[in-house]
C-alpha cells in the first residue's frame, strides 16, 4: 500500500498529497521513504512548475510514528541502539532535505494537526497555506527531547525571528494557524477545507513565470538568506543575471509587452 500520492495536473501544479490518514500521516519509515523519493522524482519531471504538498485526511501531519508498529528505516536493523537511532534520524532528515532542495518551489497546504515533524514539514517548504484552526508545535521537547530537530532550529528562527521561536521551541506549546499568520509564517490564511485549493493557485501564479526564473530564484533566494555578506548576494544575482539574460525569455517578455499579450516562454 502506498502512503504518499502524486498528481501532475495541466496547471504544471504537482500535488503530493501524505496518505496515511488513519494515523494522522505520521511518519513512519516507509512513508518517509515513499515522501523523499517523490520529491528527488519531482526534481526532473518537467511537467510540474511547483508542488504542493498536503496531507489526507483530518490533519496534515502528526509528526513521528509513535505506534509502536515494526517499520524501521532502511539499513537500521541489527545495529546496535545508537546506531539504529541516528540511521532512523538520517532518514527522516533526507526527507526534510529532499522538500527544501527539490528544484520546484514546494507550498505546504496544511490543516488539522502539523506537529512535531509536520511543523519541519511545513517550515522546509518555500511557501505555506494553513486554516485557522491548524495546530501547529514544536512537540519534540515534550517527549523528553530537544527542540532543535530535523531543521526546526535552522528554519523557525530564520521565519519569525530568534525570539518568537525560542517561545514555541521552548515551550512546545501549540500555536493556531491563526497565531502563524500573526507570526509571519504564512503566505495565506484561508477557510477551513480551501487549503489544497488556495495554494494550487499560488502554485499556478508561480508556473506562469519562465522554467528558469522560477529555478534561479528558488536557488538564489535560499543561497543568499546564509549569504556572509550584501556584496557576496549581489554577485551570486549579477551573475544569475547575465546568465538568464541567454535563454531568450527576457527578449520574448519585451515583445509580449508591446503587443499586449502573456510571454511564451521558452525551455531551460
Amino acid at each position: 500500500m502506498s502512503y504518499v500520492d502524486v498528481e501532475v495536473g495541466d496547471n504544471r501544479v504537482a500535488v503530493v498529497t501524505l496518505n496515511r490518514p488513519e494515523r494522522l500521516n505520521a511518519l513512519g519509515a516507509t512513508l518517509v521513504g515513499e515522501a523523499t523519493a517523490a520529491f528527488r522524482s519531482l526534481d526532473r519531471d518537467r511537467r510540474a512548475a511547483a508542488v504542493v504538498l498536503t496531507g489526507a485526511g483530518r490533519g496534515f501531519c502528526s509528526g513521528a510514528d509513535l505506534s509502536g508498529e515494526a517499520d524501521h528505516a532502511p539499513d537500521s536493523e541489527h545495529r546496535g541502539p545508537v546506531g539504529r537511532v541516528h540511521r532512523s534520524q538520517e532518514h527522516i532528515v533526507e526527507l526534510m532535505l529532499s522538500v527544501h532542495e527539490c528544484e520546484k518551489p514546494v507550498i505546504c497546504a496544511a490543516h488539522g494537526a502539523a506537529v512535531g515533524g509536520g511543523l519541519a514539514l511545513a517550515l522546509a517548504s518555500d511557501l505555506r497555506v494553513a486554516t485557522p484552526t491548524t495546530r501547529f508545535a514544536s512537540q519534540f521537547i515534550k517527549v523528553g527531547l530537544s527542540s532543535c530537530d530535523i531543521g526546526t532550529s535552522y528554519f523557525l528562527p530564520r521565519l519569525v525571528g530568534p525570539t518568537r521561536a525560542a517561545e514555541l521551541m521552548l515551550t512546545g506549546r501549540p500555536f493556531s494557524g491563526e497565531e502563524a499568520d500573526r507570526f509571519g509564517l504564512l503566505n495565506a490564511l484561508v477557510p477551513e477545507g480551501e487549503h489544497v485549493a488556495a495554494a494550487v493557485a499560488l502554485g499556478k501564479q508561480i508556473a506562469e513565470n519562465s522554467e528558469f526564473g522560477i529555478w534561479m530564484t528558488k536557488r538564489g533566494l535560499w543561497a543568499n538568506v546564509d549569504a556572509p555578506s550584501l556584496r557576496h548576494a549581489v554577485e551570486l544575482e549579477n551573475r544569475t543575471q547575465v546568465l538568464g539574460t541567454f535563454t531568450g525569455n527576457m527578449a520574448e517578455a519585451m515583445v509580449a509587452f508591446r503587443q499586449k499579450r502573456p510571454p511564451t516562454f521558452g525551455p531551460f
